[in-house]
C-alpha cells in the first residue's frame, strides 16, 4: 500500500473565530470557523476514533474538542465564540474542553432550534 503524504502547509490562522458544537444524541461535531464563516478546521467523536455508542458521551465530546483545539492553537488563534447546538451529552463537556485547552472564551451563545408554535395539530375525531 502506497504512504499517503499530505504536503499542505500549514497556514497561520487569524486570532479570533468561531467555533461550532453539534451535540446530537450519537455524536458531537466540532466546527472551528474564522469570523467570515469559512471552516478551517473540523473534528467529530468519531474521528477522534471512537465507534457506536460511545461516540456519544462526554468523554468522546472532549477528547474531540481537545484535538480540534490543540490544532487551533499551535496555528494562532488565541480567543474564540462558541456556538452550541443540539441537546446531546457531550455540550457541556465540549465547552469546559475548550476552556481547559487554554483558548479565551468570548461568549457562549445557544443556537438550538426552538419550535415557535409547534406542528399543525391532527384533525378532530367525529363520532
Amino acid at each position: 500500500m502506497a504512504k499517503v503524504t499530505n504536503n499542505k502547509k500549514k497556514q497561520k490562522l487569524p486570532t479570533d473565530g468561531r467555533v461550532y458544537v453539534t451535540a446530537t444524541f450519537n455524536n458531537t461535531i466540532v466546527t472551528v470557523t474564522d469570523q467570515n464563516g469559512s471552516v478551517i478546521v473540523s473534528g467529530s467523536a468519531g474521528t477522534a476514533g471512537f465507534k457506536g455508542t460511545r461516540k456519544s458521551t462526554p468523554f468522546a465530546a472532549t477528547t474531540s474538542v481537545q484535538i480540534v483545539a490543540d490544532d487551533i492553537k499551535s496555528r494562532g488563534m488565541e480567543k474564540v465564540d462558541i456556538f452550541v447546538k443540539g441537546i446531546g451529552m457531550g455540550r457541556d463537556a465540549a465547552v469546559r474542553a475548550l476552556r481547559a485547552a487554554g483558548l479565551e472564551v468570548a461568549s457562549i451563545s445557544d443556537i438550538s432550534p426552538i419550535p415557535h408554535n409547534g406542528c399543525r395539530p391532527r384533525k378532530r375525531r367525529r363520532i
